[in-house]
């Protein structure tokens, strides 16, 4: 793998992070593209102890590592093993287990399901800018199928139809960008209007199926709708990328999806 080249395949996430130095050059990189930076006083003068590979600070004369205020903080794995985990939860288009992690990297389930939590809650919907382009947003309802169900457990589990006893998720993908879904309450139009508000600029277009929540988005924005009942795409006016959507509510559990 040439120099300045991230890794592609799990193998090479391996080997490219099995070098603590590495990682730690890594990291700093991604965080100071200018340099390591104090979180204490903000100081950019400092000497740095190969050893134990931390910063020592000019002015304050505290110590402090590239993990200080990251997810990676107060954790005894290194980076050896965080880095490799964020890859492979990254690059796993259905999800990956608490027990699959742990066996990929050689750390025990409960180490596992502690990075899984930290490393999902660093994805979450919050980090994002809002969408000032084109936006489709678009929701649905996760559960298990009842088909696929022993007799006893769907009479146990389903005690409605459609989406009563699932749990809502409703998602905005930036055309072209990435996707966010946040568990909601409820389809209301007070709930979806309210998501679109949090996760869009006003002005910008937004592209939605003929759901009647969604009417009246064309006071603050370019909204399109079209009908599932007659067609899926009409030009650019789609929400065919809601598959989308729903594997990336499906990998991850809905406990763990930003709530409202």
């Amino acid at each position: 793998m040439g120099e300045g080249k991230l890794p592609e395949t799990l193998i090479e996430a391996i080997r490219y992070f099995s070098d603590l130095d590495v990682c730690t050059e890594f990291v700093a990189k991604m965080r100071w593209p200018e340099g390591p930076v104090c979180e204490r006083c903000g100081g950019v003068e400092h000497s740095y102890l190969t050893t134990r590979r931390v910063w020592k600070c000019k002015g304050c004369k505290r110590q402090f590592s590239v993990k200080v205020g990251t997810i990676f903080e107060d954790s005894p794995l290194g980076l050896d093993k965080w880095l490799p985990a964020v890859w492979l939860i990254a690059n796993s288009k259905n999800g990956i287990s608490s027990y699959e992690l742990g066996r990929a990297l050689g750390v025990t389930q409960k180490s596992a399901w502690f990075m899984l939590l930290r490393i999902r809650l660093a994805l979450q919907a919050g980090g994002f800018d809002k969408i000032d382009g084109i936006a489709e947003i678009d929701e649905t309802f996760i559960g298990g199928k009842a088909r696929n169900m022993h007799k006893a457990e769907r009479a146990r589990k389903i005690t409605g139809t459609g989406g009563k006893d699932k749990t809502i998720v409703v998602g905005a993908l930036e055309r072209g960008g990435k996707v966010r879904a946040t568990v909601a309450p409820d389809r209301t139009r007070a709930t979806l209007h309210g998501y679109v508000q949090e996760n869009v600029t006003p002005g910008a277009t937004v592209y939605t199926d003929a759901l009647d929540s969604y009417t009246g988005l064309e006071r603050d924005y370019e909204h399109q709708t079209v009908d599932h009942a007659v067609q899926y795409v009409d030009g650019q006016v789609h929400c065919q990328r809601h598959r989308e959507l729903l594997v990336a509510a499906q990998a991850w559990p809905a406990r763990h999806l930003h709530r409202r």
